[in-house]
């Protein structure tokens, strides 16, 4: 059998060579996300500040469900949590540890002709990179501070200058008594050293750390295990080696998170689409061999025999296809990395892990995935009756066969079923529902096949027949060629839907986020700063002559516990702290009073309260940012959560358990008699204080969200580029087999009388019939539920989004299609007819 499979791919290499490259690709894109996803398990930034230090001891860094221990249903903290200060003599009397140094982190402002940000720290934590001093001395008193050289430099001072250094208040002055350096570069930050007791007064935090520096005793090498079992029961992240660094940037350990859970959907995306794209190149092939196949079955082959003759043609060539693929699928992971990297997914500095795993596996899958679809293909073929095996050749059926009708049909009710969840829910859910239905929906295409295809041909053919002979032929041969309609229609059609639903989406969210945020914003002013307000600016706000009410605005996050059936994830999501708003935001309180949000309690959102079942005054379970579990009080709910997400707390509490504990920003409203230009002058000068900080109108609230939706639709710009470059391949690959399967038809028309040119424009008739309905079915399929999206989250059912993106998109699948049926057919049209028909099918 494998010496007869040999024979015939070696005597048919074209025919292979469309699934070749769908397998190859498909396995590609899939080694590309199993390397993210590998990299966010064990890859990270290397560490800084850290640099000398064996170990580092930190604060729990992970949310993790009881008893869970698939990393996707935990989520990282998002404000890396402190330790307490005694902890350091415990890991001081760990056998092998020489010296154990708590740090002090606090982020800090230099005030010098400019505003330079900066991390505080304590003096004695500078041997942990180690900083040692270039010039002066270390500090000695509360007044005294040491700078790192890179920010000396910036700053424009010397050892006996004076600089201003803002924390949470008005700026205080110090004296720089040394300039410090690094044994290696620090580029990511810059460096502030005072006394411990400065430190700890100026963290917020006293009698804790930020994270304990860990020296080994001179030929120790497992100090991590060994300090591990010293601290067991303690809520600690104990990192060495290149972990060190999740210690370091909180943003390591949620980009690591992201990054697994953004591979794990494009990846699964991806391996859906492979499916699709190699089962219709499998399946033009093997419709393309009918005749030889047919013959097979007639000299005596078996149902087995086809199917197994079919089977190992595949795997010579998708086992060479998937291993080029996988190897190709580093250089996709690395391009990806990038891409992610740029639209800030992941620090520039995170470094992949190329490990021979989820080469493996994309090996294995791409294989696994040809085999499932020369299956498929072959179940037919394989099975007519011999003495049926020439008929069936000769004329093409267009009946997909009952059990595919039935499963298309389940398809589609199920993909209309999901497209109206918009219309009940709303975020996330509502956008995830709304885009999965339009694949489920080609899906369900995909499986009817030609007799999906057979109405829309049709109705098309109608006012084709109209333009002359070739109108009249092209018509005739859609038609009559429904399988390979059918064929070349589901990839662009999947392009186009593919595209739209990812673009128009995110679009419509981004819009009903910024309508709601500008409906609750009743502010006239918002004061803000780039690293956030001093809480003492929303107090004195409310002292200002004309100013009604001053609210604090603490953008967070939290997280709570999600049941999927019999498993329990958690899930992260914004959050807000909110402090005497007294009408500055107008959430639309539908239940309860925002003015009772004070200590543990908190407001939820209509939906949300509902989701859980909570009334006023029950209990709510959720973590806190530093991933603190609290039982808070509901005190309200309200409808607006579009705006700044679903929970509200106590700005206090939520400053508490933040790094910075600034407020986001601070909004003033105005009393209706007030002198706005007296009112704006005195906020003017009240910023002034705090230098850095602006005064605008409400037009600088932005929804919770807005950040997170941008990153999420440059993700999905990425997702869509990469899947539609693969699909542009399955497209180009159909629909240029099956134009190459015609250069008998088109020799047979010139031998009737037919010239070149009419063969042109017969193809061309073709061509634009078939971009026709792959634009009209393509745009039908996801405005369905962009529609319904758009009405659930806005109440207009026209979805929001620049024109030009549509056109661009279904531009591109045009010139796609006219190009892949065009360039072969003149290819095709340059053999002599009498010697094209002579030609071996």
């Amino acid at each position: 059998m494998l010496s007869i499979a040999w024979q015939l791919l070696k005597a048919r290499k074209a025919a292979f060579i469309g699934a070749f490259l769908a397998v190859l690709c498909g396995t590609a894109v899939v080694a590309g996300c199993g390397i993210l996803m590998e990299s966010g398990i064990r890859s990270g930034v290397p560490t800084e500040r850290y640099a000398a230090a064996t170990v580092v001891v930190g604060g729990g860094q992970v949310v993790r469900p009881e008893g869970a221990a698939a990393p996707l249903s935990s989520q990282n903290v998002g404000t890396l949590p402190t330790v307490p200060d005694t902890l350091v003599g415990k890991v001081s009397a760990v056998p092998g540890v020489a010296k154990a140094v708590g740090e002090s982190t606090f982020p800090a402002r230099v005030v010098t002709g400019g505003v330079f940000d900066a991390l505080g720290h304590n003096w004695d934590s500078a041997v942990l990179t180690p900083f040692t001093l270039r010039d002066g001395r270390e500090p000695a008193s509360g007044d005294e501070v040491v700078l790192d050289a890179e920010l000396a430099e910036r700053a424009g001072v010397a050892v006996g200058g004076r600089v201003e250094v803002m924390t949470t208040s008005t700026p205080t002055g110090y004296d720089v008594v040394g300039i410090a350096a690094p044994a290696q570069g620090v580029t990511k930050q810059s460096g502030l050293y005072f006394t411990a007791a400065q430190a700890d007064l100026l963290s917020g935090r006293p009698g804790r750390f930020h994270a304990i520096g860990v020296f080994a005793e001179q030929g120790v090498t497992d100090l991590a295990e060994r300090v591990e079992q010293a601290l067991a029961g303690e809520d600690v992240t104990v990192a060495e080696g290149k972990d060190r660094g999740t210690v370091e940037f909180a943003a390591v350990g949620e980009s690591r998170t992201m990054l697994m859970a953004i591979s794990g959907s494009f990846g699964g995306i991806a391996m859906m689409v492979a499916v699709f794209v190699v089962a219709g190149t499998l399946a033009l092939s093997v419709e393309q061999r009918r005749r030889e196949l047919a013959l097979l079955r007639a000299i005596a082959a078996t149902p087995r025999q086809i199917g197994k003759l079919i089977g190992a043609e595949t795997t010579m060539v998708a086992a060479l296809a998937a291993a080029l693929g996988s190897v190709a699928g580093i250089f996709v992971g690395h391009g990806l990395r990038d891409a992610f990297a740029a639209i800030g997914v992941i620090p520039h500095e995170f470094a992949l892990s190329v490990g021979p795993l989820p080469l493996l596996v994309a090996f294995l899958l791409g294989l696994g995935v040809a085999r499932l679809a020369a299956w498929v293909a072959s179940r037919r073929p394989s099975r007519i009756p011999p003495t049926e095996a020439l008929g069936e050749a000769a004329v093409e059926r267009p009946d997909p066969g009952r059990w595919r009708g039935v499963a298309g049909a389940v398809f589609l009710l199920l993909a209309a079923v999901m497209a109206t969840m918009p219309l009940f829910l709303d975020g996330e859910v509502a956008i995830v529902m709304a885009s999965t239905s339009v694949l489920v929906a080609v899906i369900g295409m995909s499986f009817l096949g030609a007799r999906a295809v057979a109405p829309i041909v049709r109705l098309a053919a109608v006012p084709l027949r109209k333009f002359g002979a070739t109108g009249f032929l092209a018509a005739a041969n859609s038609q009559a060629n429904l399988k390979r309609v059918a064929a070349a229609l589901t990839p662009l059609m999947l392009s186009i839907s593919f595209a739209l639903v990812s673009f128009f989406s995110q679009t419509v969210t981004t819009a009903a986020g910024e309508r709601e945020t500008e409906l609750a914003t009743a502010a006239d002013y918002v004061v803000s700063a780039p690293g956030g307000v001093s809480p003492e600016v929303a107090e004195a706000a409310r002292g200002v002559d004309g100013v009604e009410a001053a609210a604090s605005v603490v953008r967070t996050r939290v997280m709570a516990e999600v049941q999927d059936g019999e498993s329990t994830r958690i899930e992260r999501v914004p959050a807000l702290g909110l402090d005497d708003s007294r009408g500055a935001l107008d959430l639309g309180v539908l239940s309860g009073n925002l003015a009772d949000l004070r200590g543990d309690t908190i407001a939820l959102s209509k939906s949300e309260a509902n989701w859980l079942d909570a009334r006023i005054g029950d209990e709510v379970e959720l973590f806190l940012d530093d991933g603190r579990p609290v039982k808070l009080r509901l005190v309200a709910t309200f409808d607006r959560d579009l705006a700044f997400g679903k929970h509200v707390l106590p700005a206090e509490l939520a400053r508490a358990h933040s790094a910075a504990r600034l407020d986001s920003s601070a909004l003033v409203r105005l009393t209706p008699d007030a002198d706005r230009a007296a009112v704006a002058g005195a906020l003017a000068e009240l910023a002034g204080r705090y230098p850095g900080t602006t005064v605008t109108d409400r037009s600088a609230m932005a929804p919770a969200e807005n950040s997170d939706r941008r990153v999420q639709f440059w993700v999905n710009l990425v997702a869509v580029g990469v899947i539609l470059g693969y699909i542009a391949i399955s497209v180009a690959n159909t629909l240029v087999l099956t134009t190459v399967q015609r250069r008998r038809e088109f020799a047979l028309l010139r031998l009737v009388g037919g010239t070149r040119r009419q063969v042109l424009r017969m193809m061309r008739a073709e061509a634009l019939t078939l971009v026709g309905i792959a634009i009209a079915v393509g745009t039908l399929i996801p405005a369905i539920p962009l529609v319904l999206l758009s009405s659930g989250l806005m109440g207009t059912p026209l979805p929001t989004g620049p024109i030009g993106v549509y056109l661009a998109i279904i531009g591109f699948a045009a010139l796609l299609g006219l190009l892949a049926l065009g360039l072969p057919t003149r290819l095709a049209l340059r053999a002599r007819p009498i010697d094209a028909i002579g030609m071996r099918e």
